[in-house]
């Protein structure tokens, strides 16, 4: 989806079970551990978006959808923060994967 949205070659993949909801909690060593993974991408392969995704059926975050888009939106809040510090202007998209895996927007 981001390959043909954003018309990028590559994607750089960092994974975390129930990523929505550790990212919408606020700080944790696993929020640390992402955001250096994503600094890596920012700085080395020069990445202009991050995109942070929840999906039906998370095993990490069992919760309704509903729950799952407020996290997503959270999270993406919460990111721009994390990011303020490296001082470059990033998109953050918040997106939603379905039971039919369709990609919906939502940040």
């Amino acid at each position: 989806w981001l390959k043909k949205e954003y018309n990028v070659d590559y994607v750089d993949l960092i994974t975390e079970p129930g990523a929505d909801k550790v990212l919408s909690q606020g700080p944790s060593e696993k929020i640390e551990s992402i955001l250096e993974k994503v600094k890596i991408s920012i700085v080395n392969h020069d990445s202009k978006i991050v995109a942070i995704a929840g999906h039906y059926d998370c095993a990490g975050n069992p919760v309704k959808c509903e729950k799952h888009l407020e996290d997503i939106i959270n999270s993406c809040t919460n990111f721009k923060e994390y990011l303020k510090e490296i001082q470059k202007d990033i998109e953050i998209v918040g997106l939603w994967i379905d039971e039919n895996w369709e990609v919906k927007r939502v940040f």
